[in-house]
Formats: C-alpha cells, structure tokens, sequence
C-alpha cells in the first residue's frame, strides 16, 4: 500500500524520484503548478512535452525531469469541472491511478503530487481530496507519496480527507 503524507509547499523544490505535473492536454505549460513546473524544469521541458503529441484528460505521460530534483516528471491532465455530471470523478481517480501507475513502471519509490484540477478547472476541493486520498492510499505498490498542497486551505482539505 502507498504511504501518504500531507505537506505544505513548493513541489517544485522537492527531492523525489517522480514529481507529477498537473498538466493541460497539450502538456506545454500554463498557469499554476503547471506553469510553475515548467519554469523549474527548464526549456528542455517544452521540447520533450512537443514530442509526446499532447495528452488526453485521465492519462499519464512521462518526460525528464530536466532541472528539478526528481528523475521524471508525470504529466496528467485532470478533468476541468463541469457541475459533476460529466465523469470529473472517475476522470479524476484515474489521473492519480494513472500517474501511480507511471511512477510504478519508472521504479519510483517516491512520488510528489500536486492537487489535480483544484485550481483553474474549479474542481471542489473537498471532494478532489477525497477522491485523490481514497486512490493513493488503495494503491496496491509500497511507495511513499506526498500530496504537496501549495496553500493552507488545501493543505487543510488533503489533512481532514486523509484522517476521515
């Protein structure tokens, strides 16, 4: 089972084997976390995402992770919110079960996750920490995850799901 831990900070900063990316289907950066990873990484970055021909939402692809602390970079694009009635949640899992699964094939140990599709795609919080939680922690892999929360109000969020 993988072992979760809730922090506050900069995922950008870390010292992991896999940093997962919260990207956009095209994986060539944007605003947030994405943003954020991409400036990190470094130019190398947009090259390698160029030639990976975009990603669908719920999927994961790998790159190098160029000029950060991790040995790659796990690339997945969560579901933009539309109301709830759209598949978001089982889009949502699938990004985390996806990305888990990416990290597993890579032999990575440990692995840094941002909250998915939380920002900018105004997935409800709450229900995004449940949902992330519940998936990290049945997955079926020793691993040590840490869910990277950028502010207090996530960080609060990812801490009462993970002791429900």
């Amino acid at each position: 089972m993988a072992n979760l831990q809730v922090i506050q900070g900069d995922i950008t900063k870390l010292r992991v084997d896999a940093i997962v990316n919260a990207a956009n289907t095209s994986l060539r950066g944007g605003g947030g976390v994405d943003g954020a990873i991409h400036r990190a990484a470094g130019p190398e970055l947009d090259a390698a995402c160029r030639k990976l021909g975009g990603c669908p939402t719920g999927e994961a692809k790998v790159t190098p992770a160029f000029n950060l602390n991790a040995k790659i970079i796990i690339h997945t694009p969560g579901p933009i919110w539309r109301g709830g009635n759209n598949n978001e949640d089982e889009l949502l899992k699938n990004s985390y079960l996806n990305s888990l699964k990416r990290a597993t094939e890579n032999d990575c140990q440990t692995v840094a996750f941002p909250s998915i599709s939380t920002g900018v795609y105004d997935f409800p919080l709450e229900r995004a920490a449940k949902i992330a939680v519940e998936t990290i922690t049945s997955f079926q892999n020793p691993m040590t995850v840490q869910m990277v929360c950028f502010d207090s109000a996530t960080y609060n969020a990812y801490k009462q799901a993970l002791n429900e």
